[in-house]
């Protein structure tokens, strides 16, 4: 896990139209390129916290990347220790979040890149999907990655 804190804060327009259209539209099912609306308990109100993000797939396994490093989603995350939820539509999906290290993130960052490269890609520093792994693990703890395990079998 990083130990640097890095967070860019989302502007006017992601915050009051892009987030909140994503959010919309994946609320009433429809995913947009693999958006999720996460839920998680704040760690200072204890009420549930939604914010868009977008699911990534990779060779069978599920990652939720903050390409703005270590927002507020991050830090209920693991307040909440890995606990949340993702929604799609009706439907809710307990998980339980797994920090990644940041030895790990390099294709894990570069498959999202690859995905989601133009929508945030700028939070990268010019950073895209055909970078080294050099490259890529230079940036990794700037970029907290989450594997997500399901709820009930966590449980067992």
């Amino acid at each position: 896990m990083s130990t640097t804190t890095h967070y860019r804060r989302p502007g006017w327009f992601t915050r009051r139209v892009f987030n909140r259209a994503v959010a919309g539209l994946t609320r009433l099912g429809i995913s947009v390129w693999g958006s999720r609306v996460l839920e998680v308990r704040g760690r200072r109100s204890g009420l549930p916290r939604r914010v868009p993000v977008n699911l990534l797939v990779l060779e069978g396994r599920r990652y939720l990347v903050s390409p703005r490093g270590e927002g507020e989603w991050v830090r209920n995350v693991r307040a909440a220790q890995g606990r949340l939820e993702l929604l799609l539509g009706r439907r809710r999906e307990g998980c339980v979040a797994v920090e990644v290290p940041d030895a790990d993130k390099p294709v894990i960052l570069r498959a999202y890149l690859r995905r989601w490269r133009a929508e945030v890609g700028v939070f990268f520093d010019g950073v895209g999907p055909d970078a080294d792994d050099a490259t890529l693990a230079a940036i990794a703890p700037r970029h907290p990655v989450f594997a997500l395990h399901d709820a009930d079998a966590a449980a067992r």
